[in-house]
């Protein structure tokens, strides 16, 4: 008789939309996947969830998706035993996991591996705090803490074993790559141009962005998902930004896309020639993808993300000023205002560097594994 398998909870709750439950997603996907591990994936919203994985039913409390036992988390106040705990449990981004499953945990023999899986920062203290443990208030359990990261003492990044030749294949044929663009609605001439994927918070200033790309020097097509820096797009569209709109001023297209499940977004990562991405999720796919990218982090009060935008600037491109200054600006962080036009006109001049520059941290974050797997070793090192 073969051994149960190892059991594993991740509780989600969705508050940048896409980026919580994209990463969780990601996560349970590939310990079902490539690790075997049974997982129940606690997520309170289910309608974002579906906007990258169609398959979810938003009326249904449990459902298996791709293998996953999706539950929707309700509240606080169910009751749980020892049998409905999973043998390591993981608190996405220090949310609170329901009190009577935390009793539940104590109650179970043995406990279970408990883990915060904390945010992606590339702040130096990250290191020190990285499996640190924390002793429960009041019960008899332990809580430690595990962080992504860019450095071999960190938790590295979420990213599948298959990835790198999956990408190198899709990119090793350009008509595939083609049929993948005029699926979502790309005629030839949009395909041709410098291909822009454009994620973004609301506050970015998209105008600005779109007025030097409507005055460049260049044909450049904008492929902006539904929703997505709505004031913006509906200015430049003159009428609705609803999925396929479409509208070209000067050497500017801006094209609508329905929201794709995660492997179609992976996919347009790697066709465009550069990738604004949010948050935390499409940041990290976008440095797989390999592609130049332009990040727009999660706001923070007391603008606590700009330290954090710094911090990742300073080991990505601290020699690159152009892109420096690109960030710093699209997130507000930069010391005075500066023209889009001139920004973009030094970030194209530093293009092949940029590109280069892409392809060695691709190389320098595989050298740390990835996080799946990198979690399961630290729990079992605690079991």
């Amino acid at each position: 008789m073969s051994a149960s398998p190892l059991t594993l909870a991740i509780f989600c709750k969705v508050v940048d939309n896409y980026g919580d439950i994209g990463i969780c997603w990601r996560l349970a996907r590939q310990l079902q996947r490539e690790h075997g591990v049974a997982v129940t994936l606690w997520v309170d919203d289910l309608a974002s969830f579906r906007r990258i994985c169609p398959e979810v039913d938003i009326d249904a409390a449990t459902q298996q998706v791709q293998g996953v036992a999706v539950h929707h988390w309700r509240g606080q106040d169910d009751d749980y035993t020892p049998a409905d705990v999973a043998d390591i449990v993981i608190e996405f981004f220090a949310v609170d996991i329901p009190p009577r499953y935390a009793e539940a945990m104590a109650a179970r023999t043995p406990r279970p591996v408990w883990l915060n899986l904390e945010g992606l920062t590339a702040e130096e203290w990250v290191e020190g705090c990285h499996r640190l443990p924390s002793m429960h208030p009041r019960l008899k359990l332990t809580k430690h803490f595990f962080f992504p990261g860019f450095t071999n003492q960190t938790g590295g990044l979420l990213r599948e074993a298959g990835l790198a030749s999956e990408r190198e294949a899709f990119l090793g044929q350009p008509q595939q790559v083609r049929a993948f663009l005029h699926g979502l609605g790309l005629p030839d001439a949009e395909i041709d141009a410098y291909k822009v994927s454009l994620f973004c918070y609301p506050h970015a200033p998209v105008a600005e962005l779109f007025a030097a790309w409507q005055g460049g020097g260049e044909r450049l097509t904008c492929l902006v998902p539904e929703g997505v820096a709505a004031g913006a797009v509906e200015a430049f569209l003159g009428g609705p930004g609803r999925a396929g709109a479409v509208a070209t001023r000067g050497n500017l297209t801006v094209r609508v896309l329905p929201f794709v499940p995660q492997p179609d977004y992976d996919r347009l990562l790697w066709a465009c020639d550069l990738n604004f991405v949010r948050g935390e999720d499409s940041w990290v796919r976008a440095q797989w993808a390999g592609k130049p990218f332009v990040w727009h982090i999660y706001p923070q009060d007391e603008n606590l993300h700009h330290k954090k935008l710094r911090a990742f600037l300073g080991r990505y491109a601290p020699d690159i000023d152009s892109l420096q200054s690109v960030m710093l600006q699209w997130n507000g962080a930069a010391a005075h205002p500066a023209s889009w036009s001139e920004l973009w006109s030094a970030l194209q001049g530093d293009k092949e560097r940029i590109e280069t520059r892409s392809r060695v941290w691709q190389a320098r974050m595989l050298e740390n594994g990835d996080l799946a797997t990198n979690l399961l070793a630290f729990a079992a090192s605690l079991r």
